[in-house]
């Protein structure tokens, strides 16, 4: 029997898409008033261009890695021929931490977005987690949503991209309507205070932003089924972050100028009501710029579907996961059962309530951040353990730009850790991040017991050799 691969069919404006609607997805809607309220208005814009320069170093090391090693899980095979079997593991797991974390995240965006559309549709009392009363059709509208976004992706990838491009496009004229709005009737008093709650404020606006830029990772994870020249995946994954920083900075600027800060204490969706503002109280453009935040949502959603899957069917390919997670549907050629593994975790992240946005946001983020930094580490590495491996998308000045990625990707790290102003909440945030390690633990010791390490090797080095091109015997 003709062994069953995954279709190369994706093209640029599948590619781009992909990675900006995956960036982009519902957090410009339901945080921003929360990242202007932390650091000011200048403040979050300073700390977007941090974060958003921390990405653009690290997404350079993704761009010459992606072109040279065309694998569906990415990571996994750039950290392996680098550091060896344990680290590829790790750095694939932790940035499966991220995704799901985003693909959960969505889940419990999307009933967030009805409480602004219909305000009295919460129902049915079921209790209450952190000061938040959650609801039986509060949770139902996750729920919903979640099965559907599964169901989309477990029907291929030239389906879930096709209503991807269609949603991406809506995000982007509900981002106009809100840049253009609030630039004609906005006001630069309304942006004061500048800068709030000092360095604190600016650094946990900081570390909530890997977690906003997660996506342009997806591009790797995906690169067996596109079909372009592979110099043309790196120039795509390194448009696609630009892209997005200049988003996020054009969104704060456009919410900070149209409302104060105690207009923004009151509102439970500041765009939204930064729109209404800009169009002389027009509660239908503030509709029209939720539907364009459902749309954010739903590519998000379906570009992390597409992440999750193809690293979750990478590693089990590899053998450290179970192997049955590394099948392909008959029919629609996607790693359905790791799709259906991703639809059970996020479906029941709504029953958590709205607190779990920003516990997802910031054990997510620690996540990426992990991965981000094996990625740059693999890229200095690589850079002089295969000089002659052929690159595509070559980068000047050598391994400089990697370890400008990895000294920032360990600053931003550290503000995760505890004694730090912007540190993850204990409990809820350090126990997501302790559950997935002890997971990951289990998991590997189990897949190793059964499959062998040797086998593991073998399958991963065959890959490479399939994909990897040298100048000449690269010794």
């Amino acid at each position: 029997m003709k062994e069953q691969k995954l279709l190369k069919i994706l093209g640029n404006k599948d590619v781009l898409a992909l990675a900006f609607g995956a960036m982009i997805g519902w957090g410009w809607v339901v945080t921003t008033g929360l990242w202007i309220t932390e650091a000011g208005s200048l403040g979050a814009i300073l700390a977007f261009m941090i974060g958003g320069t921390m990405v653009v170093f690290v997404g350079l090391t993704y761009a010459e890695l992606a072109s040279s090693v065309p694998l569906a899980g990415g990571e996994l095979y750039y950290s392996f021929k680098a550091m060896g079997r344990l680290a590829s593991f790790i750095t694939t797991w932790a940035i499966i931490l991220g995704y799901v974390s985003v693909v959960a995240f969505e889940a419990v965006a999307l009933p967030t977005v009805f409480e602004y559309l219909i305000p009295t549709y919460s129902k049915g009392y079921l209790y209450t987690i952190s000061g938040w009363d959650v609801t039986i059709t509060w949770a139902g509208v996750g729920i919903l949503g979640s099965i559907l976004i599964a169901w989309i992706n477990y029907r291929g990838i030239k389906f879930s991209t096709a209503v991807n491009f269609i949603f991406t496009l809506l995000i982007i004229l509900a981002g106009i309507m809100l840049i253009t709005g609030s630039t004609v009737s906005g006001n630069v008093q309304t942006m004061q205070p500048f800068f709030e709650n000092g360095v604190t404020g600016l650094l946990i606006v900081v570390i909530m932003t890997p977690f906003m830029f997660v996506g342009f990772d997806v591009i790797p994870q995906a690169a067996e089924e596109i079909n372009l020249p592979q110099r043309r995946i790196g120039q795509l994954l390194i448009l696609s972050v630009i892209l997005a920083v200049i988003w996020y900075i054009a969104i704060i600027f456009g919410v900070s100028h149209m409302l104060s800060p105690s207009e923004m204490a009151e509102s439970n969706l500041v765009t939204a009501d930064a729109v209404v503002k800009a169009f002389n109280g027009s509660q239908f453009m503030g509709n029209l710029l939720v539907l364009g935040g459902i749309g954010g949502i739903l590519t998000s959603w379906i570009g992390f579907y597409v992440g999750g899957s193809r690293a979750i069917y990478a590693l089990a390919k590899a053998g450290m996961l179970p192997k049955s997670l590394g099948e392909l549907h008959p029919k629609y050629n996607t790693p359905h059962k790791a799709i259906l593994l991703i639809g059970v975790l996020s479906t029941f992240a709504p029953l958590l309530g709205r607190p779990a946005l920003e516990w997802l946001v910031d054990a997510g983020g620690l996540g990426l951040v992990v991965a981000w930094l094996m990625v740059a580490i693999s890229f200095i590495i690589l850079r002089k353990k295969s000089p002659l491996m052929v690159r595509p998308f070559k980068l000047k000045g050598g391994t400089s730009i990697g370890w400008i990625a990895t000294v920032m990707a360990i600053g931003i790290a550290i503000l995760y850790m505890p004694g730090m102003p912007s540190a993850l909440i204990w409990p809820y945030e350090w126990l997501i991040i302790l559950v997935w390690s002890l997971l990951g633990v289990v998991f590997y010791k189990i897949s190793m017991s059964k499959y062998g390490k040797d086998e593991t090797d073998q399958f991963m080095n065959q890959e490479l050799r399939k994909v990897v091109k040298y100048e000449k015997n690269d010794k």
